[in-house]
């Protein structure tokens, strides 16, 4: 049998669930309206149990109402009406259902730091008593056989104070070391071996600009070009090895040697005999002199330099000077096709145009083929060394526009090229086969060929 309630019984429900219904409507908007900076998270402790932590608290301002707890390190619990300072740290305890609080992690820094600031070591009372009685005997005067131990271990102030005297006249300029040096070097005592010494200390000076330019104005440049002429080899050779260093990328500097006469003394010594290990410095500094240097290149070629670098290929069988010869060839002919090149451009200021007219007067590749220098260079693909081989290809391939056609009628300049070229080409598969690294093999085989097509 189904029991129906009857109207009367489902009335006082009804209004019971309409009650509560309405108590919730007016809850929930009340809470949402309260503001809150907390943030509520359940995280794991280290013990393994789980927490609701609140990382933030609200304003100060609500806490002048309620009875404020100051947080220590350690928890503890809030009770109902208490506000804790903005930052602590409070969280929910899900054990036992009460907040609790400690100091934030800031203030926890701050209060390790401050007592680690203020922590000082403790000192027993036996260990105080042994340390002052310890002063007292330290402070006991000694006996007079101490003080002259003490006394003969060190050096009296008055010897200090000659010493740190005599350091202070010992340290000495550049350009005070320069001139001392020059002045040793004209004394009339000076030996042979005092004067290469000499020479080589001012040789490593005037590696840096403002010194060589120092030796000009002190007249050392002057004197080291008078000892070009020394009857002594040594000398000659230290002599030419410190104008090439003085003269090196010092465009003041380089004025001065050719003032000083310095390139017809140069071009002498070349072509009279001298020994090769003479002329190796004497090629350095003459390269040294010509670099970026116009006017000393146009008067290196009025005064037959090369006549005279020609002749000392032809003599030198070893291979040593030819390399240096080309090389320097080479580096003058690349730097006029660069400025050549530059001068193209319709923006250059005055002193590019000055310097491109200077370097337009410098007939250096008609020099080149009136001495015969289409025939001597090649010479150089005969030598078993990979640096002459490359110095001579890249030397070919500059000269090109004016040596072509005595390229192609040379006999047997082909057959070295495509000899050449085999033989490096057997190097890279040799160099595969050992996993080695054939870079320098490629770019030889690319100067043959492009050397090559400018014979067809």
């Amino acid at each position: 049998m189904r029991l129906i309630p009857s109207r009367s019984a489902a009335a006082p429900l009804s209004l019971s669930l309409a009650l509560l219904l309405g108590l919730l409507c007016c809850h929930i908007p009340s809470t949402l309206s309260q503001k809150s900076d907390s943030a509520l998270a359940v995280v794991e402790t280290a013990e393994g149990e789980e927490e609701v932590q609140v990382t933030d608290v609200g304003d100060e301002e609500d806490e002048g109402d309620l009875e404020v707890v100051q947080p220590t390190e350690e928890w503890q619990t809030l009770k109902p009406g208490q506000a804790v300072p903005r930052g602590s740290h409070v969280r929910l305890n899900l054990q036992t259902g009460q907040r609790e609080v400690r100091l934030g992690e800031e203030q926890l820094k701050y209060l390790n730091q401050v007592h680690r600031d203020t922590e000082e070591p403790s000192i027993s009372p036996e260990e105080l008593k042994r340390v002052m009685k310890k002063i007292k005997e330290d402070l006991k005067p000694e006996s007079t056989e101490q003080q002259d131990l003490v006394a003969s271990q060190f050096r009296p102030m008055e010897e200090l104070k000659k010493d740190m005297a005599q350091l202070d006249l010992l340290v000495q300029t550049d350009v005070q070391i320069m001139r001392r040096l020059l002045e040793q070097f004209t004394s009339s005592n000076a030996t042979t071996e005092q004067r290469l010494s000499l020479l080589l200390e001012l040789e490593y000076l005037v590696h840096q600009v403002d010194n060589a330019q120092n030796l000009c104005s002190m007249g050392g440049l002057q004197l080291v070009v008078e000892t070009l002429n020394s009857s002594d080899f040594r000398l000659q050779e230290s002599s030419a090895f410190v104008l090439g260093s003085a003269v090196s990328s010092n465009p003041e500097v380089q004025v001065k040697a050719m003032e000083a006469g310095a390139l017809q003394t140069l071009l002498t010594m070349l072509a009279t005999d001298q020994p090769l290990w003479v002329k190796k410095k004497v090629l350095f500094a003459v390269a040294s002199l010509l670099r970026n240097f116009p006017y000393a290149q146009r008067h290196f070629l009025s005064h037959g330099g090369l006549q005279v670098l020609s002749e000392l290929f032809r003599a030198d069988r070893g291979g040593v000077l030819r390399t240096r010869i080309v090389t320097m060839l080479y580096d003058m002919i690349s730097e006029k096709e660069l400025i050549s090149q530059a001068g193209l451009d319709p923006g250059l200021d005055a002193s590019h145009q000055e310097r491109l007219r200077q370097y337009s007067v410098v007939s250096l590749r008609e020099g080149l083929l009136e001495e015969g220098w289409c025939s001597l260079i090649p010479q150089l693909l005969d030598s078993t060394e990979h640096d002459y081989r490359e110095k001579a290809l890249r030397a070919m391939l500059a000269l090109a526009p004016v040596c072509v056609d005595q390229y192609r009628s040379h006999s047997s300049l082909k057959a070295s090229l495509l000899s050449l070229r085999e033989q490096y080409q057997d190097m890279i598969q040799s160099q595969m086969i050992l996993g080695e690294e054939n870079g320098y093999f490629e770019e030889m085989i690319d100067l043959i060929n492009a050397l090559h097509i400018k014979l067809r």
